[in-house]
């Protein structure tokens, strides 16, 4: 088989497409809700930047908490929603016409996949940040940098290894 210019091919989204974005919507709508009923309650100062040990290292005023639910929103989320409709400006190692549309449909899933995490990720940062000024909780714990790491990594991982066997 012969590599092949990225054409442009119209494929819609899959079943688990649609649902991954839902999910990642819906978490990020109900982190800012959340965040709105609880808002008069919170001290004036919050969690606002954590350590390598996920030990609270600044503390910020409340309002910062709406950064998180923004970016997620409008810097991850909405960004990368518009660039799941354009997989053919991706860049491809392993691109011919017999798998042009798997390496599509699985450069897309990989970026829907991330966004939802990031979005997760988001969602929990806040939420935590929230336990943590009201006195639920005392950190983020040791172990998160590492999971999210594996999680994020390895999802990534797991997507360039079937674009590699395509």
């Amino acid at each position: 088989m012969t590599l092949v210019k990225q054409p442009k091919i119209n494929l819609p989204k899959s079943g688990l497409e649609t649902f991954l974005s839902w999910i990642g919507l819906l978490t990020i709508i109900a982190t800012t809700m959340y965040l709105i009923l609880t808002y008069g309650s919170l001290p004036a100062e919050v969690p606002a930047h954590y350590n390598g040990a996920g030990e609270v290292d600044r503390w910020g005023s409340k309002a910062e908490l709406f950064l998180l639910p923004l970016i997620a929103f409008f810097v991850i989320w909405l960004p990368i929603t518009w660039l799941e409709k354009y997989p053919h400006t991706f860049n491809y190692l392993n691109l011919r016409e017999d798998n042009v549309e798997f390496q599509y449909r699985n450069a897309r899933l990989m970026m829907n996949v991330m966004k939802t995490e990031c979005a997760i990720l988001f969602s929990w940062l806040t939420f935590q940040d929230i336990r943590i000024a009201e006195g639920g909780a005392d950190g983020l714990g040791p172990w998160f940098l590492p999971v999210f790491i594996v999680v994020l990594f390895g999802s990534m991982g797991i997507f360039i290894v079937r674009m590699l066997r395509a």
